[in-house]
């Protein structure tokens, strides 16, 4: 038997969090892990995404430079290599998530699969540990739709796609969310030809304006994108799939990556032994994360039930060590957490998007637009493609989008505003440096006050009267 006082279930980045923090300042502290150190951001999301779309960056650039005077090439690509880069990017990051580590902290590391065992105790590594808190921080996993035959041919995910050593013939991704079309524009700009196939719309949760110029530039490099037309059928064998569409339409590729969502990675927990709540979307919690069945147990990040990404359950982590450590009340909230789909041009959003932003608050809502067309910065850099989105009621953005290059980090000063509740007035007196892609955000803002300044006929009025005064 171990006594501790935190049990954490899952070494991703929210378990890992709670884990280190909690250790370092003197909780005692078992962590719990089945798989790999770093969870699947590190070894299968994040991490090795974003090293795969940097070396497709470099190969693109190669065959756009006409327009800047520089003769195009085609890029020699070596697919076992850029894969080799992809594991460097891990290999480099993975020590500040290692078991090592995290020993080094104090905290007691087990490697094996937990289950509950009464409510307030666990199993795992054949040891039994009872802790005064739990922290259910287990991720997510590929979900498969249940289309016919799927079952029974090969097929990729986000958690093997990386390990692919051979460049494919030509990829279908069958779901058009935020992994399908990263996937996608990576692999077409290293000389893959891909088809996208989705049910509904593709990137349906954003805002529809501004996912249309991100999918108007996936189609421009040739990525094949179909919405609105189901799967209805999967069949073949390695190297030769074949999607049938429920319009009768058949496509034909060498692999088939599935990145269709994702589902909770619950089921080993036996979460009944422990009675907690919990059901297809994660564990049943309240806005302090704790489950509202046994309040010994806490869940973060994707088991929490909401949005899934790095950045929140890292942000949970915080609220369960300020509840969990020093038994201060605190609660999550959900309007000021960002998101990006780092396809290029990057589609960022925080808080509300017109349509939910509208549904809410109704005639009250002012929706400000500034395009990339009208940066300096971006002009110069031939990158005039996209939109900054603002959505204000009363004077405060209550939501912001942006599709353009870099918006996952423009989109940084809105998480800002959000999150202290400024106003557009503090976002619009911002200096910022000349010529730069932030500025946008700023001229956006601007944008709310100009009719207020320059079309107010009172306004005239006074600055004549003024200048009538004035020595």
């Amino acid at each position: 038997m171990t006594d501790t006082d935190i049990c954490i279930i899952g070494a991703g980045s929210g378990g890992l969090s709670v884990a280190a923090g909690a250790a370092q300042m003197g909780a005692r502290v078992v962590l719990i892990e089945g798989a790999e150190m770093g969870g699947d951001c590190l070894n299968h999301g994040c991490v090795p995404s974003k090293a795969l779309l940097a070396a497709a960056k470099h190969a693109h650039a190669m065959t756009d430079g006409a327009r800047f005077g520089v003769a195009p090439v085609v890029p020699q690509v070596d697919y076992a290599a850029v894969k080799d880069h992809v594991a460097r990017t891990i290999a480099a990051i993975a020590p500040m998530d290692s078991q090592e580590r995290f020993e080094g902290f104090g905290v007691r590391v087990i490697r094996d699969w937990a289950r509950f065992t009464a409510p307030d105790q666990m199993e795992a590594g054949g040891e039994v540990i009872r802790a005064r808190r739990f922290v259910i921080a287990t991720g997510s996993r590929p979900a498969i739709p249940p289309v016919p035959g799927i079952e029974a041919v090969p097929y990729l995910t986000n958690e093997t796609v990386f390990a692919l050593r051979e460049a494919p013939v030509h990829l279908l991704i069958l779901g058009g969310g935020p992994i399908g079309i990263e996937m996608a524009q990576a692999h077409q700009r290293l000389g893959v030809p891909v088809t996208v196939i989705e049910g509904a719309r593709a990137l349906g949760r954003e805002d529809a304006e501004l996912a249309a110029i991100a999918l108007a530039a996936l189609r421009d490099e040739g990525v094949a994108i179909i919405e609105g037309v189901p799967v209805a059928q999967v069949a073949g064998q390695e190297g030769a799939i074949t999607l049938t569409l429920q319009d009768g339409r058949s496509l034909q590729g060498s692999h088939l990556l599935v990145a269709a969502g994702r589902k909770v990675a619950l089921g080993r927990l036996d979460l009944a032994a422990a009675g907690v709540e919990a059901d297809a979307r994660g564990v049943t919690v309240g806005a302090d994360l704790r489950s509202v069945s046994n309040r010994r147990v806490y869940a973060i990040g994707d088991a929490a039930g909401g949005a899934q990404f790095t950045h929140l359950a890292g942000y949970h982590a915080g609220i369960v060590i300020r509840s969990a450590l020093f038994g201060l009340p605190a609660k999550a909230r959900t309007d000021h957490i960002p998101r990006v789909t780092f396809c290029d041009p990057e589609l960022a959003q925080i808080g509300l998007t017109e349509t939910e932003a509208r549904a809410l608050h109704g005639d009250a809502l002012q929706v400000l637009r500034w395009g990339f067309d009208h940066n300096d910065r971006a002009q110069a850099e031939g990158r005039t493609e996209g939109l900054v989105k603002v959505m204000v009621v009363k004077g405060r953005p209550v939501g912001a989008g942006i599709c353009g290059p870099q918006a996952g980090e423009l989109i940084a000063p809105w998480a800002l505003a959000l999150s202290a509740k400024l106003r557009l007035s503090d976002m619009a007196g911002m200096v910022l440096p000349y010529p730069t892609l932030s500025e946008v955000s700023k001229r956006a803002a601007g944008a709310y006050f100009s009719p207020k300044l320059f079309d107010n006929p009172w306004v005239k009025r006074g600055v004549r009267l003024v200048q009538r005064i004035l020595p």
